[in-house]
């Protein structure tokens, strides 16, 4: 048995986390799955959910849980969750760099209104699913109960956008006015969903503390959550503004330096307390807009985010996703009305998806078919549904109002359940095709429009 609290016994479990995943992740990517799927389902196998807590033996597991491990990592306060901790700021920073503010502007209404009622239907059709099961912790029939449900449909209103892309670049129509519609749509679904996230658990943190401190105890009241909330988002664009204009004279000055990622990554972590620790907001949101913040220097935030993903996706990542499946997934005693309701929330969140964004595409003129495109374009489901799951299950954080871990399988399963349909159904939406596309999403831009020697404007390219 190895301590996995020493230094060298952790390197034993990082061993293990990062062969595990990377295998795990080339099979489900070889399937046409998202890779972060297997990195889950690798953490299910080595971790104690499966055979930890069936067989009583598992490779990584932790002290005091009543069965033998290999790799024994204490029961709290680990380095395993330091690195995931690590690890879900990183991939949030990532997303906030690779985040393009002028293609958001010129998005154009319908991409913000797909986004939008992306956001808000799933959260109410989760919401409203959750309410008959009080049984299981959620309900109408307390405050707990009542945030808990809010919650699920929190979970519910992430996308997805990479497994989309994929198959509407194999199709050709990435640079249709439909494709480009649904990218940026997805894109700031995902801004949205952010924000929600910090203003759900920041006002279910309000009633989760009892403490005797005047700021802290401001903080706890809904009224003092909503001004902290609104304050940070005014100190982080304001210093943001500042932050920009250093990044842009350092880039002019150095360019192509690693002391320019080195600088991104103190924002980044910088941002990341002052959000939690100081405005009460999520920690992820504040990585999020320091990546946002310093996307606004193109050149220095395309160089800082291939250094940034070299470290992500190399160990941080990889431990992030892993450890949900060691830390927060067991069978064992699994309610049968939890798999219930994973099946009844993963099908409000796909129904949400087709119906919240195929309205709006239908209400622009697209067709039947555009719009239902438009919607199953939406509804894939990836890291950012991973991330707000593990933000409402942190019970050191939410308190009494935060998800039981047995959650983390519905958003599992919605991952998977949309990763498959996503390509299916594109495909066979698109097969359908058979005369020239509306004046709505089908129109032929860039790519198309080149095949058949027309000139293409470069304004043409967004919706």
């Amino acid at each position: 048995m190895f301590d996995g609290n020493s230094a060298l016994g952790f390197c034993m479990v990082l061993a293990f986390i990062l062969f595990s995943t990377k295998l795990l992740g080339l099979l489900f990517r070889h399937i046409g799955l998202p890779q972060v799927l297997g990195y889950i389902i690798a953490g299910i196998f080595i971790g104690p959910a499966v055979f930890g807590d069936l067989l009583g033996f598992s490779l990584i597991g932790f002290s005091g849980e009543g069965y033998a491990a290999l790799l024994c990592l204490p029961a709290k306060d680990n380095a395993l969750d330091i690195f995931s901790k690590i690890g879900v700021l990183l991939i949030m920073f990532s997303t906030g760099l690779e985040t393009n503010l002028k293609e958001l502007k010129n998005t154009g209404l319908v991409a913000v209104l797909v986004a939008l009622l992306g956001v808000v239907v799933p959260l109410l059709l989760g919401f409203l699913i959750s309410l008959p099961f009080g049984n299981i912790g959620l309900g109408y029939e307390s405050a707990e109960g009542i945030y808990r449900s809010i919650f699920i449909g929190t979970i519910l209103t992430a996308t997805s956008v990479a497994i989309t892309v994929s198959v509407l670049k194999e199709l050709g129509k990435i640079n249709t006015k439909l494709g480009t519609t649904i990218v940026s749509a997805a894109i700031i679904d995902d801004v949205i969903g952010i924000v929600l996230l910090s203003v759900v658990t920041g006002v279910a943190k309000s009633g989760a503390v009892e403490t005797d401190n005047p700021f802290i105890a401001f903080k706890s009241t809904i009224y003092g959550t909503v001004i902290m909330i609104v304050c940070f988002f005014i100190f982080a664009v304001a210093a943001g503004f500042l932050l920009s204009k250093c990044f842009k004279w350092l880039d002019k000055r150095w360019p192509t330096t690693h002391r320019i990622p080195i600088f991104s990554l103190a924002v980044c972590f910088a941002y990341s307390w002052l959000a939690e620790e100081i405005f009460g907001v999520a920690d992820i949101t504040g990585a999020f807009l320091a990546g946002v913040v310093l996307s606004t220097d193109h050149r220095a935030s395309v160089y800082t985010d291939t250094k940034v993903e070299v470290n992500t996706y190399t160990v941080f990542a990889p431990v992030f996703f892993a450890n949900i499946g060691i830390s927060s997934i067991s069978f064992a005693g699994l309610d049968p009305k939890i798999l219930l309701f994973a099946f009844l929330a993963v099908l409000m969140g796909l129904i949400g998806k087709i119906i919240g964004c195929g309205a709006i595409f239908k209400a622009f003129k697209y067709s039947w078919r555009e719009s239902a495109i438009g919607g199953v374009g939406m509804f894939a489901r990836g890291e950012v549904a991973l991330i707000v799951t593990a933000a409402v299950t942190n019970s050191e954080v939410l308190g009494a109002y935060a998800l039981g871990g047995e959650f983390m399988i519905m958003t599992v399963l919605l991952i998977l359940i949309s990763s498959v349909l996503t390509p299916v159904l594109l495909k066979v939406l698109y097969s359908k095709e058979k005369i020239p596309p509306s004046d709505g999403g089908g129109e032929p831009l860039k790519e198309n429009a080149a095949a058949n020697g027309e000139s293409v404007k470069t304004e043409d390219i967004v919706s």
